[in-house]
């Protein structure tokens, strides 16, 4: 590998190791993906939430990895489940956690990942960066025909770059992602097709399937230099048989972005949210949600059925393996919901509707 590209690659796995919420210089003044005019969410370099936190400085970066005393994981935490062979279609709503926050959704026919990551690390490099402590649930080799795939944001946890492109190469799929996140998918395959679009854009899956992009309280980087260059969503997903809404990675906030969830759309069937990487809380917060924070969310969305990911594939911040499941069901009791309407998924686990 040549100099500048270990270098841009080292500083992409630092970002990683800092729990995808490190320290990212802002001395870059034009930006590497997108280019478009200036909107309430983009300056026209940089993207912002409408409830955007500051951007952590490197003091605090310094100050977390110097008093972490995260609690240890160990070195495989396998699932329960046993990988999952899909069938070829369904008609109504299948979900299969393939582990931390990517999926495979089936509905109405259509076969959808999203944020499908396969990958050993999350991380550029193969020798460094947060391990996988479990498998995939469902093996590359035994999924179904794709027709799409949903990509919610950059960072290294959510956007297997690889992985995609033997997507693409094998399954042609329809490749949806927030703006900025096609030239970062070009950069492993160029001959990939990626339907790039923003907030309030939505785009069909054929069958009477439609993605919309929503705002999500994130941000994105691939490496220190290139910090909320490209944009990060929520979706929802209408199809026939009902609204199912997903979060791969966001922060409670104040909380309209889910009560706006409920006022466009309704209240969901499902909504898919994440509960896991949320300590320290002082550094985790704006970005990711805690159990008791989607609990909370839940309720605004109206108390649909609800799923959690994003916990017990990569260790990315300093909670234990086992805590997020743990601190949901406490959550659930606090607030008088019965175990089964948030069910804490593990890889290779299935929940039809």
């Amino acid at each position: 590998m040549k100099r500048r590209s270990l270098l841009k690659a080292v500083s992409a796995a630092t970002v990683m190791t800092l729990g995808g919420v490190g320290y990212a210089a802002h001395r870059r003044s034009t930006n590497p993906y997108y280019r478009g005019p200036s909107s309430d969410h983009f300056d026209g370099v940089r993207f912002h939430s409408p409830d955007q936190a500051a951007d952590k400085n490197l003091t605090e970066v310094i100050r977390w990895q110097l008093a972490r005393a995260g609690e240890p994981w160990p070195a495989s935490l396998p699932s329960p489940f046993p990988a999952d062979k899909p069938p070829e279609r369904v008609d109504a709503l299948r979900v299969v956690l393939i582990g931390h926050a990517s999926y495979l959704f089936q509905v109405a026919g259509r076969n959808i990942l999203v944020d499908p990551v396969f990958a050993k690390r999350a991380s550029p490099l193969r020798f460094a960066g947060p391990k996988r402590a479990n498998p995939p649930g469902i093996a590359f080799a035994d999924l179904p025909p794709i027709d799409a795939v949903l990509i919610t944001h950059n960072h290294y946890d959510h956007l297997d770059g690889p992985a995609v492109a033997r997507l693409w190469q094998q399954h042609q799929p329809l490749i949806v992602a927030p703006l900025g996140n096609d030239a970062i998918l070009r950069g492993y395959d160029e001959t990939m097709h990626v339907e790039a679009r923003d907030w309030g854009d939505s785009v069909d899956l054929g069958g009477g399937v439609r993605a919309h992009l929503l705002p999500a309280n994130h941000w994105s980087a691939r490496g220190l230099n290139d910090r909320r260059m490209a944009l990060w969503c929520a979706y929802a997903i209408t199809s026939p048989w009902g609204l199912h809404y997903h979060v791969g990675d966001s922060g409670l906030g104040d909380g309209a972005i889910f009560r706006a969830v409920a006022e466009r759309f309704g209240a969901p069937r499902l909504a898919t949210l994440p509960i896991g990487a949320y300590e320290p809380r002082w550094f985790m917060k704006p970005q990711h949600m805690n159990p008791e924070d989607a609990v909370e969310a839940l309720r605004l969305l109206g108390n649909p059925q609800a799923l959690g990911h994003h916990w017990g594939t990569f260790r990315l911040t300093d909670e234990g393996a086992e805590r997020p499941a743990e601190a949901l069901a406490a959550a659930l009791a606090a607030a008088g919901r019965p175990p089964e309407s948030f069910l804490a998924l593990r890889p290779g686990q299935v929940w039809q509707g």
